[in-house]
């Protein structure tokens, strides 16, 4: 099984591709690159059995509806006060909540925070995917899959504080993933993922893509489905780290 894992950014600057071979419960990361196009990417996902984006693949339902009625000056549309409990609505996706219950954290929200911006770049993406051929599914049943590496991180049991901004912390970080998991060989590209935090989300998100290549997440409910397939979908991992070179 080869998996790819995508930090994706607004643009080719920021964005990070890695991709890893699993085989005889071993795992070796082949590629790891930075500035990494949509065309890229695209060719990739034709390449592996599961491709792992951090991105939110979708908008909140509430929050689509509200621009859609406040731009053709729908009256009817009920419960737009303007208050905070009614902006959270439009802020967060179901499975946003879902990361909150089994975090204890929100994602940034796609549609108020700067995620906007790579979302819609995402948008885009996941149509030069599919026509390469691949049927994308928001909820993460095909190939493509949204992955949350920071939280794939501390439901692994590791903790996270400061890994973004600071190298010391991700150098401490990559030492204890590496502890745990003496199947991952890096070759030659630890000291990038140190020097990058873009370059080190990759490579979780394509460890996380295995954990779902293996079924190993929690899909939304079937009565989440539709939601799922309109606003995306993050594949928390439900192993452990110990579980991926099965």
């Amino acid at each position: 099984m080869r998996t790819a894992g995508v930090d994706l950014a607004a643009e080719p600057k920021g964005t990070a591709l890695a991709v890893i071979d699993w085989a005889d419960s071993r795992a070796s990361l082949c590629e790891l690159q930075l500035g990494v196009a949509d065309d890229v990417i695209a060719r990739t996902a034709g390449t592996v059995e599961k491709l792992g984006i951090d991105c939110a693949f979708g908008w909140p339902d509430e929050f689509v509806h509200f621009v859609v009625a406040h731009s053709s000056d729908d009256q009817s549309q009920p419960g737009v006060d303007g208050g905070m409990d009614w902006r959270r609505t439009l802020a967060y996706r179901e499975t946003d909540r879902q990361v909150r219950r089994r975090t204890g954290r929100w994602p940034l929200s796609v549609s108020t925070d700067r995620l906007g911006l790579t979302a819609m770049r995402c948008a885009g993406l996941l149509g030069r995917i599919s026509e390469t051929g691949i049927i994308v599914d928001r909820s993460g049943s095909g190939i493509v899959a949204e992955i949350y590496p920071g939280a794939s991180l501390r439901l692994w049991g590791f903790s996270t504080t400061g890994y973004r901004t600071e190298p010391t912390v991700r150098e401490q970080l990559l030492q204890r993933i590496q502890a745990a998991a003496r199947w991952l060989d890096l070759g030659p590209f630890a000291p990038q993922m140190i020097t990058s935090a873009d370059a080190f989300d990759a490579v979780i998100a394509a460890l996380a893509a295995r954990s779902a290549a293996l079924g190993l997440y929690e899909p939304p409910e079937p009565s989440e489905l539709d939601r799922a397939r309109r606003e995306g979908w993050i594949l928390l991992p439900s192993g452990s780290l110990a579980d991926l070179p099965r």
